[in-house]
């Protein structure tokens, strides 16, 4: 009896607390908001084009961010309804605001031009979105686009000022930044093709997911390639665009140095099959005309034994002379790369007094934690990095590594250990479901290689740390990274007996990609409980804050609850366990870390110093997201902006919403 009763006080207390967070502050009181700050806009993807996803603005404060409140609401109708338009979306996006005009993209390729004080439409543009086809592994996304001017043109010309952006029909598109009117003298009709020299792919294979870079007269972008399909998959290749008439300037095909290039006329494919994707966002130094690409594996993923040299740039950060295309310099950051731990994150660029001598720097972080601290000019370390031996015995016909290198400064953020007496349970009954797992599966560290038997993995593929990428805050030193905590197994199929299997048959997240071409497919699945948990010791998010002088972790919290994951009230109890987190976070000189990206639906503020939460505010969706805030004039309110719809293990929506103090 007094068991149920002392669970019964702690769901009260539990309710009590609850009401108390979203009440608490006087809502009645008026705000002092402070008007003699500074200003700023949000013109690049991550704030600035070295994606450091920090601002000047101090407006919003530690002292009255729990009055901030829903400024305005934009709905694009822009996400699966179960009308068959696509199966699969997810509102991924970080708007810009620059020229005094909001733009962000959908999940079905329409850019949208809206006032950022209230959020009203100035202009819309459909590109008659073609490939509506809900097929292949991943949803439909539009993570951004960018903004060019050309300093050439006449006052007043049409295009004078543009946005580009890249589509799921692989086109890139040019339009009028003032009209949403597509620039006539760019490629045909404002669009340029992306297809050329790829080869035959269907559409869901290959396209563009991330916003291009564009520096000077240069539009650089790469694209998605599906990962695990075939070993023959679309070409990795990067290409960079004239910004006035869409011409190709010139094209980074991955290759190792001396490989040779045989276009095969059969297919129409003139870049090398099979090499290492970009498909997430490229940064840029303008002052050294660098531009600075995070590369994926080559294919399939999970299996290297044909590669035959291709992983020379995989899983790597490269520098390339943005006039040219020519590789400045390149950094590995797994050698021969067979867990799909493809460098996810922008290549963050700093200069920071008393890291690294203060020279300007690269951070670089990866799905497993790890992150590189670099010199941007020449990619040489700032501190150690240490070549480790790791696992061997693959399958076989599999190489490996012997080494993989691990840095020092700082040291790993992602739990390198997992073994069965850290099996996670609510009861007694999954925790000895998750032991059983877990000492069945081989198990030697981050780098076991796939095997036909099972093997585990952690970090999951997802990370770690992932494409949203970290805040940094350079007056302060700090670098603040959300991270996933999961793990998966791995079974490699023989081919004869993975050609038997029919993939519909398995269901995200248990995956099975056919790897065509490979001598296995791979079942790739959670490590989880019969009751659906992740066997791994929770959190199962996180949020951790780095001095990057020092090299260590100032503090580390969970992030998200399992509101969304878990049956009522059991949530309740496990506030501390975090939550999945699919997006990244912006920091603040007033010392605020904005993120949402969890699965619960919060918008969270948090105290960059501490990590102590500050206030909290519940989505329409969740926000699989990168936020960003501006503020335009003296006289003008601090906002904060949000893209909430979700992705396909959530709800889907539309909602790009905008917080600000009371006015």
């Amino acid at each position: 009896m007094s068991s149920i009763l002392l669970s019964a006080s702690r769901l009260v207390l539990a309710i009590v607390l609850l009401g108390w967070v979203a009440g608490c502050g006087d809502r009645g009181s008026p705000v002092e908001v402070d008007y003699g700050g500074p200003v700023a806009d949000w013109p690049f993807w991550g704030g600035d084009r070295g994606a450091r996803h920090h601002s000047p603005l101090t407006q919003i404060t530690k002292q009255n961010v729990d009055r901030l409140e829903v400024a305005w609401t934009h709905h694009s109708g822009d996400y699966f309804d179960g009308s068959g338009y696509s199966k699969r979306t997810a509102f991924q996006n970080t708007p810009l605001v620059v020229n005094d005009t909001l733009y962000y993209c959908t999940p079905f390729m329409r850019v949208f031009a809206l006032d950022p004080e209230t959020g009203e439409e100035r202009w819309s543009f459909d590109p008659e979105f073609r490939s509506r086809h809900g097929e292949g592994p991943y949803p439909l996304m539009c993570r951004g686009v960018s903004y060019w001017e050309d300093a050439t043109a006449k006052a007043g010309a049409a295009c004078a000022r543009r946005i580009f952006y890249g589509t799921a029909d692989s086109e890139l598109i040019a339009l009028d930044a003032d009209t949403g009117v597509p620039c006539e003298g760019f490629g045909e009709q404002g669009r340029v093709a992306l297809r050329e020299g790829i080869g035959e792919a269907p559409p869901w294979e290959y396209h563009p997911t991330s916003p291009p870079q564009v520096i000077g007269d240069r539009v650089v972008l790469g694209a998605l390639v599906a990962d695990n399909v075939r070993v023959d998959a679309p070409a990795g290749v990067v290409r960079a665009f004239d910004a006035r008439t869409g011409e190709r300037v010139w094209a980074w095909d991955p290759v190792p140095p001396g490989w040779p290039r045989e276009p095969d006329p059969e297919t129409g494919r003139r870049f090398t099959a099979g090499t290492p994707n970009v498909w997430s966002i490229i940064t840029a130094d303008a002052e050294r005309g660098l531009v600075y690409v995070p590369t994926g594996n080559p294919s399939p993923d999970l299996f290297g034994g044909l590669r035959k040299g291709l992983d020379y740039y995989g899983s790597s950060t490269v520098a390339l002379d943005a006039a040219t295309g020519e590789v400045v310099w390149h950094r590995q950051h797994v050698h021969k790369d067979v867990w799909d731990y493809d460098t996810p994150s922008p290549p963050t660029l700093f200069q920071i007094d008393g890291v690294g001598a203060g020279v300007p720097g690269l951070l670089q972080t990866t799905k497993m934690g790890h992150v590189f601290l670099l010199d941007r000019e020449t990619g040489r370390p700032l501190y150690p990095i240490e070549e480790r031996p790791t696992p061997q015995d693959g399958a076989p016909g599999e190489t490996l590594s012997p080494t993989q290198p691990f840095p020092t400064h700082p040291k790993p953020l992602h739990p390198l250990h997992l073994e069965p007496e850290d099996a996670f349970g609510f009861t007694f009954l999954d925790r000895g479901n998750c032991r059983k797992q877990m000492e069945r599966y081989r198990w030697d560290g981050i780098f076991t290689p796939p095997t036909v038997e099972g093997s585990l993995q952690t970090p999951h593929t997802g990370g770690g740390p992932n494409w949203g990428g970290v805040a940094l805050d350079e007056s302060r030193g700090l670098m603040i990274v959300n991270q996933s905590h999961a793990a998966v197994i791995n079974e490699l199929i023989p081919r004869e007996e993975a050609d038997r299997l029919d993939p519909a048959s398995f269901v995200y997240p248990d995956e099975f990609y056919p790897m065509h071409g490979a001598p296995y497919a791979i079942h790739r699945r959670l490590l989880a409980s019969q009751f659906g948990a992740p066997c791994n010791p929770p959190p199962w998010g996180s949020l951790t804050a780095v001095d990057l002088r020092s090299g260590e972790v100032v503090w580390t919290r969970a992030l998200g609850t399992l509101r969304e994951s878990a049956p009522f009230p059991i949530w309740l109890f496990f506030e501390d366990y975090g939550a999945p987190a699919f997006g990244g976070g912006i920091s603040t000189d007033s010392g605020l870390y904005f993120i949402g990206a969890s699965l619960d639906k919060y918008f969270r503020a948090f105290d960059v110093e501490t990590g102590e939460e500050l206030w909290r505010d519940r989505l329409p969706f969740m926000a699989n997201s990168v936020p960003m805030t501006y503020r335009l004039s003296k006289g003008g309110r601090q906002f904060v902006v949000v893209a909430s719809g979700g992705n396909p293990i959530s709800d889907m929506g539309d909602a790009l919403v905008a917080y600000a103090l009371p006015d």
